[in-house]
């Protein structure tokens, strides 16, 4: 495949992914695919997975995990079997109910018309702020009805 091609196989896995089509997303990956995402406590998701099963844990423990209330792909860059997706996203953590913002760059490498390896990087540092739970006075605060 030229870049091109690889530039729509992944544009196209977006798509299916906003589209909550998960088997489509799964199937622009390669079986042996690696998927990393700097480690970080108490992120759920982050980490390294290797071949599809545990692709498909990682975006189970994401979509468990938050909700997304903006994902917004800004720019799609592709040179030879890499392309290079940017973009803005707004999340809900679900045990915090805290929100938070970040940029992303996402790193897809394309072998035989499939996914082989995708690299996330993101603002760790604020996503992990998000999921780490409020102290027990500022929850007391923040509950509402309580003076």
């Amino acid at each position: 495949m030229n870049a091109q091609e690889n530039k729509q196989l992944v544009m196209g896995a977006y798509q299916k992914y906003q589209d909550m089509d998960m088997d489509g997303v799964l199937d622009a990956f390669d079986d042996d695919v690696e998927c990393t995402a700097e480690e970080w406590a108490p992120i759920p998701f982050t980490g390294c997975y290797r071949g599809k099963n545990e692709l498909a844990d990682f975006f189970t423990k994401l979509h468990e995990s938050q909700d997304v209330l903006r994902f917004e792909p800004t720019a799609f860059i592709a040179e030879d079997d890499r392309v290079v997706v940017t973009g803005q996203g707004k999340w809900r953590v679900r045990s915090t109910g805290r929100e938070y913002e970040s940029p992303w760059v996402h790193i897809f490498t394309i072998r035989d018309g499939k996914v082989s390896r995708f690299d996330q990087y993101a603002n760790t540092a604020l996503t992990a702020e998000a999921f780490e739970p409020l102290p027990a006075s500022a929850q007391a605060a923040a509950a509402p009805g309580q003076h």
